[in-house]
């Protein structure tokens, strides 16, 4: 079995979290610039094992997608072209970026280290795994 990745894609920076081999734990792993991501994709899926990448989907409140989707999708399309034997989810990344700062504060993170655009990323993909972890879909893929 192997790990899943989670991903919140900005056009500048992309968070990147991931889960234990066992599927157990999820955790963040790093932010990255965005124009370096197909390197680093082929960097670590050599190094690790990942079965399924779940992306976070930008929709606005009523559902609709956000303009960032028109960078999103495209890149998930490469995504897929590139590598077929990975399993790409979407997955609702509604208020991630908010939880992610909460969570800071509640954390204690001082205030100038809660300004590290860097941190909320990886801290929002994480969010994503955590919720698509916890979803009726994860476990219909895993029956």
């Amino acid at each position: 079995m192997g790990r899943i990745l989670a991903i919140d894609y900005g056009t500048k920076r992309t968070g990147l979290a991931v889960t234990d081999p066992l599927r157990i734990i999820a955790g963040g792993l790093e932010t990255v610039p965005t124009h370096t991501l197909p390197a680093w994709f082929e960097r670590y899926f050599a190094a690790q094992q990942v079965d399924i990448i779940v992306i976070g989907k930008a929709l606005r409140m009523d559902g609709t997608p956000s303009e960032s989707m028109t960078h999103i999708e495209p890149f998930v399309e490469r995504l897929r072209a590139k590598y077929p034997d990975k399993q790409v989810v979407w997955w609702d990344e509604r208020f991630t970026s908010r939880m992610a700062q909460r969570s800071l504060i509640a954390g204690g993170v001082p205030k100038m280290a809660r300004r590290n655009k860097g941190l909320i990323d990886t801290i929002s993909a994480t969010i994503i795994l955590e919720s698509f972890l916890e979803s009726r879909e994860y476990k219909d893929l895993t029956l």
